[in-house]
């Protein structure tokens, strides 16, 4: 395995890469490089593998801390907001790591296909790190070489992404895919109300509300909401307004007040104040400091 791992790190530095996000022929799948540690920077992550080539990384969500690198990789089976330094890294060998994305459709698509079935009531949190394999890596590196033959892509890839999730959910038994496979279980419902969360963002959703669209009481959704994403359904749901002002305010060149406005937010102070609760430094300054990079944050 360590020669595959090799090669495959080899071919990934003969591309041009940048510094940060490289995007593929593969929407759902990214390269990401740094050439420098890097302090702890707020993210969201979706439902991916993330498999590091070289160099190490931190990862912690609640008061779990995770560390990985080349021998490891990490799952999320939802959308979690986390936190994240990479610990290892330098001009001459700098950090190389996939991310490829799945859809919740794709994970459940597989798991009926596998014919998965696990105890209903089966929950834990949503991201983890296992040691890596040959056979998940050597799926990695022939994705990879199928980004560069963009006539193979569109045949292909729905194989690909289910032999990687084969290999998730049978060979390495991950338990954060594995728990999804209920559908009336506590991890499938915390998973679809988390689906409902993202997509009605700028909704005034009550977690009443939330509770009663996935079937469950107000204690055991807030109760399995905690196990499967360490953060309660209020706490989550003010991380995710600030990460989206956030990317409005980087991507869209929204001014601070603007972007508090379209996630909800009726006081300046209380967003620029929570704002920086959060990530550490005021809005403003934090905008200024990572236009000023140009390493897109995002899903990295």
């Amino acid at each position: 395995m360590k020669d595959l791992l090799e090669e495959l790190k080899n071919l990934v530095l003969k591309e041009s890469l940048i510094e940060g996000i490289n995007t593929t022929n593969i929407p759902s799948m990214i390269i990401f490089k740094s050439s420098n540690i890097t302090k702890e920077l707020q993210t969201v992550y979706e439902p991916s593998l993330f498999v590091i080539l070289q160099g190490a990384k931190i990862v912690t969500i609640g008061k779990k801390v995770i560390t990985y690198d080349n021998s490891s990789f990490l799952i999320s089976s939802t959308y979690l907001p986390i936190s994240g330094r990479i610990v290892k890294a330098s001009e001459n060998e700098p950090f190389l790591s996939f991310k490829i994305s799945f859809t919740l459709e794709e994970i459940f698509e597989a798991i009926k296909e596998f014919s998965i079935t696990l105890d209903k009531n089966k929950s834990s949190l949503a991201l983890c790190s296992y040691k890596i394999n040959e056979e998940l890596l050597d799926t990695v590196f022939r994705l990879f070489k199928l980004s560069k033959k963009e006539k193979d892509i569109k045949t292909l890839l729905k194989m690909y992404k289910k032999e990687l999730l084969y290999h998730l959910l049978i060979t390495n038994k991950t338990i954060e895919l594995l728990q999804l496979s209920f559908i009336e279980g506590n991890a499938y419902k915390i998973s679809k109300a988390i689906s409902f969360m993202n997509k009605d963002l700028y909704e005034s959703l009550s977690v009443e509300e939330i509770a009663k669209r996935v079937n469950m009481s107000v204690s055991n959704f807030f109760k399995y909401f905690k196990t499967f994403t360490a953060l309660t359904p209020l706490q989550y749901r003010k991380i995710q307004k600030l990460q989206e002002a956030r990317r409005l305010m980087i991507t869209q060149n929204m001014d601070i007040s603007g972007a508090a406005f379209q996630v909800g937010y009726l006081s300046n102070s209380q967003f620029s104040r929570e704002y920086t609760s959060y990530f550490g430094i005021n809005p403003s300054l934090d905008i200024k400091n990572i236009k000023k990079s140009g390493i897109a944050l995002f899903n990295t």
